[in-house]
């Protein structure tokens, strides 16, 4: 895979975008243009690209095999010579046999992903194992086995109530996170199910599965690209693969260009070589990504946990208190002495806890829910709360993955003023079957009619990569007179023009273009003339330049307010796109989140020497943000900010963000997101916008407030229970029956529930478990509760002597 596209090289767009001018700054942008090779080359610079290499290997040791050809350090069939690639394969432009195939196919195994089912019955069991289910379990044991003689039948009840409850919790998380959604499915579902091979010499169609390397396969407009591969033929092909790379515009791509499986073909049709099939493809490493190394505890679980530990410590230590005093001290019996154990055991423990964290979640959740967020993972509402840091995806996500003309910076350089500039353009744009850039154009006039209002289409040029530029002949039906207008790439559309193309006006030109390049902007040249006489095919008076058009894709309308209400709430954003950096910066600065960016390449080699940055984690945490990057660079940013302490949300909609959705505490879909966003997401928003990031923020810290104040509350409980009975039964020997503490916790916990309601205000900054706060406020108000029943049990026992 190449390194992503740098700033400081301009873009043809001709080849890249269409019929565009450079959008990547850099050059000496010096102002004088001496020379048509000069003038092309500084309007038109193209992006330096590694030209293709031969393979680092004895051609004639190299071994068929995944760990010879994945092997990046020796081949790398993505740059390599195509010639190369045939010989790395050991196959040609025939295909192979279908004997030789079947034997790949063993070798590499099927193009697909794989789709690892955890057993459904070992992930209940799991929800069981945690310090609040070890007590809840221990006194079922208890009940069950050693409450047993004397005469007494085992303690059922007590065990049938605890069992109830311990199923009831484990079903609650187990759903919730069977619900949460099957990103690699999705991303499954996003591959071509079929594709067209050749086999034996012979083209056909056959499950996409079955495609191996070496494979010759076509594709056409409208087609899913089905494996890895490398073009061998090549004609007008635009490949869509925004979904993958986050670029915004279809990439126009050549022989010898490396397609992406699941980028759909735009236009034209191609015969390639599969290079890569299956989780070696860059859709299947970014699938693979997907629930790696997960935390499979999440951030609520681990602090149930704590707050468990915390309860079966301070059980543990009134049990042991109770065996010494009742046993070795009042020589209890053993069934007498068991039952009051068990009293603790029972009461102690916050055994609805986790059901009314639930409660208060999916609470959360119906309240969210009317701000067009679908919440697929309840905890991470609680996640939510805590979020220090917020990375975003660009295209799609800060930005409406829409070009559009930007007014503020058109330059003319003739008596032609802005608004007959876009005009003009939209004269010489499709109005029917448009591509994005005529679509951009024509919207631009803001009625769609006027493209073609007050003239008579006389001949129409549509854009070819060939003359990478379009043009219409018109008659002006208010003057009846012949004119010509074109737009296209800014090095073809200077060349044309004879009429003004003064040193004055190509200076202005080519600073103009550098300008629009170290904005990240897309530049779009349109000339006019007009033609003597009444044949539309004759030639014209000559072409002037008019005007330059900047096309860019503009942020969402409410997204600077959305990242202005986040960062007052205490939550950074950071930028990550598989877009350019000049691009991202512009975005950057538009938005109000600077422009201190940096290319992908920094997360493999890390700050240069000499810079301000100690280490790697310094830069990220100092950026404002990363252009450029691939599946796996934004899931490292996601997964080092974590490593920092950072609870991180990611907000993203295509199937290269899918990975960093799953790793992030919160992945967030915005709307129109793929299935695979979706899939590995846990709020979905299904409303265009970001607004609705900032309204879930503080509803969640609301929720996190009710969570707080029922931690203490149960903590509490747990120190009233313990020490209550502990000293009842240590000064007068009181006995009491278990079950009737399970109905005691029942009842305080369901009258707690109101708590889902509770009216708090949420802070202003992100939220954090201090769990020695609470630990502190629950002994203190627990030894509280514990002392003012003790006092008005004695004010009742004298009242009742009276």
């Amino acid at each position: 895979m190449s390194d992503p596209p740098k700033d400081t090289n301009a873009i043809v767009e001709g080849e890249k975008d269409g019929h565009l001018g450079a959008t990547a700054g850099g050059g000496t942008g010096n102002g004088v243009a001496v020379g048509s090779e000069k003038k092309q080359r500084n309007y038109d610079r193209q992006e330096e690209e590694e030209k293709p290499k031969h393979a680092n290997v004895d051609m004639s040791q190299i071994q068929l095999k995944a760990e010879d050809l994945y092997d990046k350090e020796k081949v790398d069939l993505e740059t390599v010579e195509i010639g190369d690639v045939f010989q790395l394969l050991q196959c040609d432009e025939n295909g192979l046999s279908q004997e030789e195939a079947e034997r790949r196919l063993e070798l590499f195994g099927p193009n697909k992903l794989e789709d690892k089912q955890q057993n459904a019955f070992l992930q209940f069991l799991s929800f069981m194992w945690n310090p609040l289910s070890w007590v809840m379990e221990a006194a079922a044991l208890v009940a069950i086995v050693l409450s047993n003689g004397q005469g007494q039948p085992p303690d059922w009840q007590d065990f049938c109530g605890i069992i109830f409850l311990l199923l009831v919790n484990s079903t609650i998380g187990f759903y919730e996170e069977r619900n949460a959604g099957n990103a690699v499915k999705a991303l499954m579902e996003s591959l071509a199910p079929k594709a067209k091979v050749k086999r034996n010499g012979q083209w056909s169609e056959i499950d996409s599965a079955n495609l191996v390397p070496g494979d010759i396969i076509a594709f056409k407009i409208g087609d899913i690209v089905p494996a890895d591969c490398r073009l061998v033929e090549s004609v007008n092909v635009s490949i869509d693969q925004a979904a993958l790379t986050g670029e915004s515009l279809p990439q126009n791509k050549k022989v010898g260009d490396q397609c992406f499986s699941g980028s759909t073909c735009k236009q034209g049709e191609a015969e390639a070589v599969v290079i890569s099939t299956g989780p070696n493809t860059f859709f299947g490493r970014a699938a693979s990504l997907v629930g790696q190394d997960d935390d499979t505890t999440g951030h609520l679980q681990k602090i149930l946990a704590q707050i468990g530990s915390f309860c079966l410590v301070t059980i543990g230590i009134f049990v042991v208190a109770e065996i010494f005093v009742l046993y070795a001290g009042f020589r209890f019996q053993y069934r007498r002495g068991l039952n009051a154990i068990l009293v603790l055991l029972i009461g102690g423990i916050p055994i609805a806890m986790p059901t009314v964290l639930s409660v208060t979640l999916a609470v959360g959740a119906t309240q969210l829910a009317k701000y067009k967020a679908i919440v697929t993972r309840i905890t991470a509402i609680e996640e939510l709360a805590g979020v220090t840091i917020l990375c975003s995806d660009k295209t799609g996500t800060l930005t409406t993955n829409k070009l559009t003309i930007d007014r503020n910076t058109i330059k003319t350089y003739s008596r032609f003023s802005n608004d007959e500039v876009i005009l003009f353009a939209a004269f010489a744009s499709r109005t029917e079957n448009q591509d994005a850039i005529d679509a951009s154009v024509v919207q631009a006039l803001g009625d769609p009619k006027k493209a073609r209002e007050g003239i008579k289409l006389l001949d129409f040029k549509p854009f070819n990569p060939v003359d990478k530029r379009t043009e219409i002949t018109y008659r002006e039906e208010a003057t009846g007179k012949l004119k010509r207008v074109t737009k296209g790439m800014t090095g073809i559309i200077i060349e044309l023009c004879t009429r003004n193309k003064t040193e004055e006006v190509e200076n202005q030109l080519e600073a103009d273009v550098e300008e629009y390049a170290v904005r990240g902007l897309r530049a779009l040249a349109v000339a006019y003339e007009e033609v003597p006489g009444d044949d539309f095919n004759a030639e014209g008076d000559g072409f002037e330049l008019i005007g330059l058009l900047a096309i860019f894709d503009p942020p969402r309308s409410d997204t600077k307010q959305t990242i202005d209400d986040a960062l007052a709430l205490g939550v950074k954003v950071k930028m990550v796109t598989g877009d350019q950096l000049a691009i991202a910066k512009e975005t950057g600065r538009r938005l109000g989140l600077g422009d201190h960016m940096y290319p992908a390449k920094v997360l493999k080699e890390g700050p240069a020497p000499g810079s301000k940055h100690a280490n790697l984690d310094e830069m990220i945490m100092d950026a404002d943000g990363f252009a450029g990057v691939f599946p796996e660079h934004k899931y490292e940013i996601v997964k080092r900010l974590q490593g920092l302490g950072h609870l991180c949300a990611m907000t993203g909609d295509g199937a290269n963000d899918a990975p960093a959705l799953s790793r992030a505490n919160v992945g967030i879909a915005v709307e129109g997101a793929t299935d695979a966003a979706r899939g590995a997401a846990d709020i979905v928003l299904t409303e265009p916008g970001l607004s609705t990031i900032v309204h879930a923020i503080r509803q969640s810290r609301v929720i996190f407030q009710r969570m707080r104040n029922y931690s203490i509350y149960a903590c509490s409980v747990t120190i009233r229970i313990v020490v209550c009975f502990a000293v009842l039964a240590f000064t007068y020997k009181f006995d009491f029956p278990p079950f009737m503490v399970l109905v005691i916790a029942l009842l305080n916990d369901g009258t707690i529930m109101t708590l889902s309601l509770d009216r708090v205000l949420p802070s202003n900054e992100p939220d954090a478990w201090d769990l020695a706060e609470i630990f502190s406020f629950a002994i203190a108000y627990g030894l509280y509760l514990t002392g003012s029943t003790y006092a008005s049990s004695r004010i009742s026992t004298v009242s009742h002597r009276d």
